[in-house]
């Protein structure tokens, strides 16, 4: 049985249960499931810091229960999330099926984020399973959450992970794990479709409100600040795609429960970076045809898009006809704010500080070229960065030589010294990304050996990935190129 005491405070915990003030609609009251015999794997101790929270006291017998869903938190208040949304195009009713949320932290310089424990336990929205999640998805969350955030990706962020001393079945036996998961909320788009499909006008109308005021508060003086909403959540989508594909990362289930309303980058299933360029990139097992290579997560981000504008069309205007045509132009600018932000990065990634109409044939060139003679993407970018273009697979051909000369040409042209364009690719051409086949050496060790170390330098070396250090050499390459194609599972 679960204690009835809450932890003692002195980690640090400074709860707020907002979302907890919606209608009941919208959750359910429900603690974690405890288990044997917790032990704490990895602590995020920057971000504790940045939370306001005590390391020390995070490292104590207290805090684990907590991490372990034992114990809740003072000030804290457990619930599972409802919503519902489209999986691979197809609408169904869903929820926290595995997460419980404690609360909302408040910290010192004045934010408010989300505590979610993941793979937590079963829940009223968990349907056939038992609520529990594999130790290596959890580290691999943990590992590809922080290297996004070092990236400068909005991402959630990983604080915890607690192995439960329990195993679970699934495909295979695995032992079990917890990760505790810093969000600037769980708000999704699926949670708004909830409330559009099952809910009431007034119960939609309190949800918009909700997140108005938590994550858009400008749009409170708007004419209509529901187009305002949708608006703001448009542009920062158009924000994040376009980080995604600059440093090719392929999130490789993109269904609208996995897309949150505040730009942040969720839900790390089956995720993975490119080692060779090529748009139609699928990892996941599950995406048997493609919806969400790489390539095409722009436009499915604009599908996404339209679904949650279409879960507003209630609140947008009191004509049916005069909302959808607010939806409309609405959603037209996402492509044009998407392509402007991914252009911008690319004239960074290649040197070019101004406009030249040009620009998009020459990027375009490099990427076609890359695509041809199978380059690795992000090894390309950094020998360009380092300007040594003979380290690419394409240096021995003409055509790639011919486009590194136009390169040349358009860089000249620039007022700025050649120092400073190398300086303007070191800080958008990261020297390493999560490789997969590194993740997978990590997590292997981790949970085949119970040998962290690995990870552990894994971590370190992801935590600089702009430094272009020495230590990071050992990093850069790709696996072999004639192993089996990678494939991920939807394991988180």
């Amino acid at each position: 049985m679960m204690s009835e005491k809450q932890a003692k405070n002195d980690a640090g915990w400074n709860f707020d249960n907002s979302y907890s003030r919606l209608p009941h609609f919208f959750y359910t009251k429900i603690n974690p499931t405890p288990v044997s015999s917790p032990k704490l794997i990895l602590l995020n101790t920057p971000l504790a810091a940045s939370l306001g929270l005590n390391e020390g006291a995070l490292r104590s017998r207290d805090s684990l229960a907590i991490f372990a869903g034992n114990q809740i938190p003072d000030g804290g208040l457990s619930i599972a999330q409802a919503y519902a949304g489209h999986q691979f195009g197809q609408f169904n009713r869903l929820g926290d099926g595995r997460a419980h949320l404690l609360g909302e932290q408040l910290t010192p310089y004045g934010e408010r984020v989300d505590i979610q424990l993941k793979g937590s336990g079963k829940t009223p929205y968990s349907r056939y399973l038992d609520g529990r999640a594999g130790l290596g998805p959890m580290l691999r969350e943990y590992i590809i959450s922080e290297a996004m955030y070092a990236l400068g990706i909005p991402t959630t962020r990983s604080l915890t992970v607690v192995s439960t001393g329990e195993t679970f079945l699934r495909e295979t036996e695995q032992s079990g794990a917890i990760l505790t998961r810093i969000a600037a909320s769980h708000i999704r788009f699926a949670t708004f479709q909830y409330a559009s499909e099952f809910g009431t006008v007034d119960e939609l109308r309190a949800l918009a409100d909700y997140t108005i005021r938590r994550h858009f508060p400008e749009a409170l003086g708007a004419e209509n600040r529901y187009l305002a909403l949708l608006e703001e959540v448009i542009q920062r989508q158009a924000q994040l795609i376009a980080k995604w594909q600059l440093v090719g990362f392929v999130h490789g289930v993109m269904n609208t429960d996995n897309i949150a309303v505040s730009g942040e980058t969720i839900d790390y299933g089956p995720c993975a970076f490119l080692d060779v360029y090529d748009p139609e990139t699928v990892f996941s097992t599950r995406d048997t045809e493609g919806r969400y290579a790489f390539g095409k997560q722009p436009e499915i981000a604009a599908w996404n898009l339209a679904r949650f504008a279409e879960a507003l069309l209630p609140l947008l205007h009191d004509d049916e006809k005069q909302g959808a045509q607010l939806i409309a132009n609405a959603i037209a600018h996402f492509s044009k704010q998407y392509h402007a932000n991914w252009l911008a990065g690319m004239r960074s990634k290649l040197g070019i500080w101004k406009e030249e109409s040009e620009d998009e044939s020459l990027i375009q060139g490099l990427l076609h070229l890359m695509h041809t003679y199978r380059a690795d993407y992000t090894n390309t970018f950094r020998a360009l960065t380092l300007d040594k273009p003979e380290d690419t697979l394409m240096y021995d051909k003409l055509d790639f030589r011919q486009w590194y000369e136009r390169w040349q040409a358009r860089l000249s042209r620039q007022q700025e010294t050649k120092a400073d364009s190398q300086q303007l690719m070191r800080s958008h051409n990261p020297a390493i990304i999560p490789r997969n086949h590194r993740v997978e050496e990590a997590l292997a060790s981790a949970v085949n050996q119970e040998d962290y170390t690995v990870m552990e330098r894994l971590l370190e070396v992801l935590s600089t990935p702009f430094a272009y250090s020495p230590e990071q050499v050992d990093y850069v390459s790709p696996a072999d190129l004639t192993a089996c194609a990678y494939r991920t599972f939807c394991g988180t």
